[in-house]
């Protein structure tokens, strides 16, 4: 395996990697490892493990810099102005789509005209589906500013949005602006607003001015004068959002609100699709393995959308990649379906509880000859007591 050594950058409040040929690695590294090596002010070196596993290793500097050139704004993707141009770079940019992430054509081109056009985009679609990965792959395919704000988990909006007021004994009181009031002032960002739907009302509030194309700009009204913020040309909104009475602790998003994206849904994965990401995520793990991982999804999310069906939800994309990785490491399909999908099913009722006839399902792909490990002594037992 060719050696491949990478400097991290900060763009916004995300940290991105780049190698000598300006390719981005960032999709590739986790968070945690890249805003260290950037704290430390080191590089990353790709290394393979074993059983060919892929980890980065950070490495001094002078490593990058002997091997590699630092990188200019040269690098960004250039959007063209003239109308057709554009035309023509939206219709292209199917190319720019990472592997990992599975999504049609046609939704992709939608994506990336909705940020070249400078539209508030909506994500939705089931949890686990890959809202988030979709709006990072946009982020990273057009190489944008781009700046990250979980609303869901988000105490305090005013906060978060707008700023604090703080006191100390040299400045007096003062007024302190939010990252957020930063981000929108960035020409051309990518501003994520996750988990939406999880928002606290007054978050909402504020968004309102700020999202409507009309007026695009955001009071200050915690500050002297109560300044007003004009949102920078260029500056795209991507939100998340979980839609439905299934999700717990979200909010029925407000009409207004709403009204202000552009919807795209994200669509589960079909078994071949399923199949095809995890095999691309892990090449070294058995096919086979991966094969009986996509078709157990397949299947609960098939019964899940029946007429009368017998689970509330399928297994997530998420859930799915998260089997595969236990796969990766060592662990069985049996072990794995143990720790990652029967904890979501109830239950209760026995031979008819959800988690029952989730464990049908998986019995019928292990392989391992522990099938019969797959019910405890209480499912027998209350099989036993609904039968006689």
């Amino acid at each position: 395996m060719n050696s491949v050594i990478v400097k991290v950058e900060m763009s916004g409040n995300r940290f991105n990697a780049w190698d000598k040929d300006g390719k981005k690695w960032t999709s590739e590294i986790s968070t945690s490892t890249r805003k260290s090596a950037f704290n430390k002010g080191m590089a990353l070196e790709r290394r393979e493990g074993k059983g060919g596993r892929i980890y980065w290793w950070k490495v001094p500097m002078e490593q990058f810099n002997s091997t590699s050139t630092v990188l200019t704004a040269d690098s960004n993707v250039e959007v063209p102005e003239g109308h057709d141009d554009v035309v023509d770079f939206i219709h292209s940019s199917y190319s720019l789509k990472p592997k990992g992430l599975v999504m049609s054509e046609l939704k992709w081109k939608y994506l990336i005209r909705s940020a070249v056009r400078g539209k508030n985009i909506m994500m939705t679609g089931q949890a686990g589906c890959g809202k988030t990965l979709s709006a990072k792959s946009l982020v990273n395919a057009l190489d944008r500013p781009n700046f990250y704000f979980n609303l869901g988990a988000t105490q305090d909006p005013r906060s978060t949005l707008i700023g604090n007021v703080h006191y100390n004994k040299e400045k007096g009181t003062y007024f302190s602006e939010s990252l957020f009031v930063k981000a929108i002032q960035t020409p051309n960002a990518v501003v994520l607003l996750d988990e939406l739907t999880r928002a606290h009302p007054d978050a909402w509030n504020i968004l309102m001015t700020v999202l409507d194309y009309g007026q695009r700009y955001l009071r200050l009204d915690e500050a002297d004068g109560q300044a007003t913020i004009k949102v920078a040309d260029g500056v795209t909104f991507i939100a998340t959002a979980n839609i439905g009475n299934e999700y717990t602790a979200t909010r029925q998003l407000d009409k207004a609100l709403h009204d202000r994206f552009t919807v795209i849904e994200v669509d589960l994965l079909n078994e071949k699709e399923e199949y095809g990401l995890l095999t691309y995520m892990f090449p070294t793990v058995n096919t086979d393995a991966l094969d009986n991982v996509a078709k157990i999804s397949f299947l609960t999310r098939t019964e899940a959308l029946a007429d009368n069906p017998r689970i509330g939800s399928g297994i997530s994309t998420r859930t799915s990649v998260e089997i595969a990785g236990l796969l990766f490491d060592g662990f069985s399909l049996l072990e794995s379906a143990d720790i990652t999908i029967y904890p979501q099913y109830d239950a209760s009722g026995g031979v008819d509880s959800e988690r029952t006839f989730v464990k049908q399902i998986v019995q019928k792909f292990v392989t391992d000859g522990s099938a019969e490990e797959l019910f405890t002594e209480h499912d027998i037992n209350d099989t036993d007591g609904l039968t006689n």
